[in-house]
Parts: structure tokens; sequence; C-alpha cells
């Protein structure tokens, strides 16, 4: 969405207002999308008024970089600040999303990101916001604080989490994939850690990838199995659970959701959406053909996308019916009742569980090659286990890992399982703590009950 978007969406500035506050009437809060990095190929007029909004200095991927640090450029950097101000003052909106941060460039000793970040602030009037950043060198000052030399960001984008899904749930790691393998213990890591890359090399890109973020918390990274980028960044334009098992789909949505990480959905994802979601783009006709010539040369990193005989399967995306298609029928809540089920269940869960909602720790360990535990420590021993099989049935017996003990005088009781017949599941087998089988495709949530006389004490 560009600086002025919302009056092409919503109509008129009263318009857009109005549909904040029915958001806020439903306790929905509102970000805003704002890209602050480019402008687009047409319909751009400031050149006419100044060249000085450009800058030549620097590189960027998508046109002219703007001006934030060359001469003249506090004017830019005022138009720029007010605007983020503008959307928090004028609609109340409750945070602000900053796309592609990688691509505004800036060498002033307090770099423009910061400074829209504390304009944004100041122009809540004490209310409390959320910023998160998108940043695909995964950089940790966007997170750090100012005094620490950072730009305050509240969240960042963890790409690592997103791609190493794919692999796992897809077995396809070409492209920029390819450094990925989708092994559990990646997730471990990406649930603990955040970012995989905190300045290792990656072969993909040919250079060292990441900042170490081993101290950030880990509500401060938002963790996504589809977002708009990614899913138009295919041939077909596929929803994820069309394109992996049922099983491991819930599975997937069971961690992204129950995890310590800020999960994301994107539109119809919670009920599995049936609609594509293509790239399209409405340009006057000799722009058309370049974005058409540039997303085939987009798509040819992919090994399987590369070859000529694919170029008839590519939407056009100037093509009405390209984003015809990619419209959501809500009455698939109702014909998909199942999927939206398990996606408000495990929301509650996260929610309205004590510890899933603020865990004192977290831990976990790989179980076997596709499937791992995540163990949630609570107060007095009121602990969780998540586990998850995206592999074949899973049989430990024996099982010497010492995270599957339960607490002292406590025993492990089933609490929620993403094969339950509702969810569109194949049912669960019974536990009684001996003997661990989990379901292949699956994943199951444990919760410790405490022992006394023989009975747990649920039963007494």
């Amino acid at each position: 969405m560009n600086l002025f978007a919302p009056s092409r969406l919503y109509g008129t500035p009263e318009d857009f207002r109005r549909f904040v506050n029915r958001a806020h009437a439903l306790d929905i809060g509102v970000i805003l999308d704002v890209v602050y990095n480019h402008f687009g190929p047409s319909g751009n007029f400031l050149r006419k008024f100044s060249g000085d909004y450009f800058s030549d200095r620097y590189f960027n991927e998508w046109g002219d970089p703007i001006n934030f640090d060359c001469e003249h450029s506090a004017s830019v950097r005022e138009f720029f600040l007010t605007n983020a101000a503008y959307w928090i003052s004028e609609f109340h909106l409750d945070g602000l999303r900053l796309d592609a941060t990688q691509q505004i460039f800036d060498s002033s000793p307090r770099n423009v990101i910061s400074e829209i970040i504390h304009a944004a602030r100041n122009a809540a009037d004490g209310r409390k916001i959320f910023i998160l950043a998108e940043n695909e060198p995964q950089e940790a000052k966007m997170i750090r604080a100012n005094s620490l030399g950072g730009f305050d960001a509240d969240a960042i984008w963890n790409d690592d989490f997103h791609h190493s899904a794919m692999v796992a749930l897809t077995g396809r790691n070409e492209a920029y994939y390819t450094d990925y393998k989708g092994t559990p213990q990646e997730f471990i890591s990406a649930v603990k850690h955040g970012f995989l890359y905190q300045g290792q090399w990656y072969f993909w890109q040919k250079k060292f990838r990441g900042t170490p973020v081993l101290d950030v918390p880990a509500e401060q990274f938002i963790a996504y199995l589809q977002n708009h980028d990614q899913i138009a960044n295919s041939l077909r334009g596929q929803r994820l659970h069309q394109i992996t098992s049922p099983g491991r789909s819930r599975a997937m949505t069971a961690l992204l959701l129950l995890g310590p990480n800020t999960p994301m959905l994107f539109q119809g994802q919670e009920f599995a959406a049936s609609a594509p979601f293509l790239y399209f783009a409405d340009h006057e006709p000799e722009l058309a053909v370049k974005v058409v010539e540039g997303r085939r040369k987009f798509l040819s990193q992919f090994r399987s996308l590369a070859s000529v005989e694919m170029d008839p399967f590519i939407a056009n995306p100037a093509d009405k019916n390209t984003f015809a298609c990619c419209k959501l029928d809500f009455s698939e809540r109702k014909r998909h009742s199942g999927i939206y089920q398990l996606h408000r269940d495990l929301l509650c869960l996260r929610k309205g569980d004590s510890v899933f909602s603020r865990p004192h720790a977290l831990d976990g360990a790989v179980l076997g090659a596709e499937s791992f535990l995540l163990r949630f420590f609570g107060d007095d021993d009121d602990d969780r286990l998540l586990i998850v099989n995206l592999g074949i049935d899973l049989h430990l017996s024996p099982a010497p890992e010492p995270l599957l003990a339960p607490p002292e005088d406590s025993k492990w009781d089933l609490l929620w399982s993403s094969e339950e017949p509702i969810y569109g599941g194949s049912g669960t087998p019974p536990f009684n703590g001996e003997n661990w089988e989990i379901t292949g495709h699956a994943a199951l949530v444990f919760k410790s009950q405490k022992i006394s006389h023989g009975k747990t004490d649920s039963q007494n």
C-alpha cells in the first residue's frame, strides 16, 4: 500500500475513518502497510515538483531511491515523518508495517526509519501502537532500542521460519529456499532463537546473512506460513494447504499458533481459502508488457519453472481475470468449517491457556527425522508439551529424551490433537503414558497433571 492508497481502497478519508472505527468497535486493531522505500513505476509526479525527492547515491531494485540523506533531504524526511504521524493521529490506527526497510537508504547520524517510528509513537498521544518491519537481510537493529543504536520497532518478520516450513511441507528447496532443509532442528531453533541465519554464509545470495538476535524475546519475531509475496511468488498462486498434505498443514498450523513467536495469518488462511493469490497489477499497456517480462524473469530462478514450456501457465498480471479469481469466497468459512474451527481452537488455547500465553521457559528436542517436541514450562510444574510429527507414525519405545518426562509426581494428559475428526483428521490413538505412539502428519498437545493418592488432580 502506498502513501495515499486508503483513498483508493475506501473512498474518502472519512470512509477510511469509519472503517477503522467499525474495526475498533469489534475490538480489532488496524495496522497499515506503508511503503516508504520506493514510488510506483507510474502515476508518480514528484519529479514535476522537485528532483530532490530522489537520490543517485544508491541502487533501489524497484526504481529511483528516495533522498533521505543527500542535499535538500530535510524536507523529504519531514514529508515521510509527517505521513507516518498522519495515519496514527488522524485515523487512530493501531500501528504500521514498514515495507522492505532494506531499500530505505540513509547514512545520517539518526536513521530515518528510527525517526519515522518515533514520529508515529509521538502521534499516538499515549496510546500503545505496534510497529513491525519487513527486512530481508534480517538486521537486528530494526528491533533494537534507540539507546543500543537500534530503530526501536516492536517486531520483525522472520522469513527463515516460512522458508523452512515450505521446504518441510513441500519437499522443494530451490531458488531462495536453497539454504533450508526443513529439519526438526530448524523449527526448534526458529522458535527459540528467531532467525536461523544470524551471520552465517548464505549460499543462495553468496554473502553472509542476518545479525545476532539470541537475546531478543521470541514475541518480537513475526512467524508466518503464508503472505502476499510468498504465495504470489509461485506459478499458480496456490495456498499452502493445496500443496501439502492436510495433516501436515494442520500440524504446522499448531506450531505457528502455539509457538512463542507472534503469529501472522494471511487472508483466507484461517478457512483454507480455495482462491489463489496471483501476482496482479493494473498498468498502462506498455508498462504491462514489461511487468509480464519481469514476472517471467523472476520465476525463472526456480528450476522447475525455468523451462520455456512453463511460460503459457504464467498468469498475465494485467488480465482482469487474474485479479478476479483471487477474490475470497467467505461462504467457505462454513463449507470448510473443520479447518476454521481448528484455527479458532488453537487461538483460544494460545490466549486462554496460562502456559501457552506466557511460558516461563521453553526448550525443544528432535525426536526423529521429521518430528520434534517443544516443552513449555509453567508455574508449579504446570507444563505443556507440543509434539509435531511431519513424517510417518512415530513409535518411541524406549523414549530416552528427558523433555518427554512429566514433572515429578505428575503425568501427561492429552489436551489437544490436530487429528480430531472435527478438523478432518482420522482420530488419535489413546495415550497410556508408557509408549509414545505419535500419529504421522499430526501435532499433539499434552498437559501435565499432578498425581494425588493414585489419582490426578482432574479426577479428585
